[in-house]
């Protein structure tokens, strides 16, 4: 699933935004959880505002104008996708302070909300491990994702709020995918997948994970794990 929030002060291109985002991600078998808003505040305010994986957002409202809501969001730690939604394509040039993703100028044609939507399907593949489990496709954020295992021919995650998702895949074709993505995770052992970002230290035939889990290490790993965490270490 991916949660998308939506945000103008015009309720027509809110439900209009929100009925093409449904359209085109049931296209592509993910399920949409979608929040609308009608001014910065309410948006601001939302509980959920840093979990959102993508916001739609006008520019030009009532204040906090989109601009300043954009900025509010990131300093309540919203690091998803922004999308300003704006009448007047002069104004993004300021998008760049809050690291917009794209925008879409009113009135908004299909042809440029498709092109944007795939671009954005792109990134989201490279920055997301989707998952397909009883006809859903779910996003996961590779950063909260602390390690995976396989167990009698399932995939389990574990993230960092404590929430294990378990479907049907070979930890090969699970390596592959997280290689192709860049991410920092490393095949300590045959059965287990760890992701640098919450390794809190490692012994002889342990790693220790932020949170507590405790991973076995592989002898044979052993030599090319710690290699692959001063390398790790020198890219950040």
């Amino acid at each position: 699933m991916i949660n998308i929030a939506i945000c103008d002060d015009e309720p027509g291109m809110v439900n209009d935004l929100e009925i093409r985002a449904k359209s085109f991600f049931t296209g592509t078998g993910t399920e949409a959880k979608i929040s609308k808003f009608y001014d910065g505040t309410s948006l601001i305010n939302s509980c959920d505002a840093a979990d959102y994986d993508v916001i739609f957002l006008d520019i030009k409202m009532d204040a906090p104008d989109g601009m300043e809501t954009a900025r509010r969001l990131r300093a309540r730690r919203f690091d998803g996708y922004l999308i300003f939604v704006t009448i007047l394509e002069e104004l993004v040039f300021d998008a760049f302070e809050v690291s917009a993703y794209d925008y879409l100028v009113k009135p908004v044609s299909n042809d440029k909300f498709l092109r944007t939507m795939k671009r954005l399907q792109k990134r989201l593949d490279s920055s997301f491990l989707t998952v397909q489990k009883e006809g859903e496709r779910r996003f996961l954020a590779l950063n909260e994702i602390v390690y995976c295992e396989v167990l009698n021919r399932k995939i389990y995650i574990h993230t960092v709020d404590g929430e294990t998702i378990d479907y049907y895949d070979k930890i090969d074709s699970l390596e592959s995918r997280l290689k192709k993505s860049g991410s920092s995770f490393f095949r300590c052992h045959r059965s287990f997948l760890i992701n640098f970002e919450h390794l809190n230290g490692f012994g002889k035939d342990t790693a220790h994970m932020y949170g507590g889990a405790e991973i076995p290490i592989s002898r044979l790993r052993r030599e090319d794990l710690e290699t692959a965490v001063i390398t790790y270490l020198k890219d950040k």
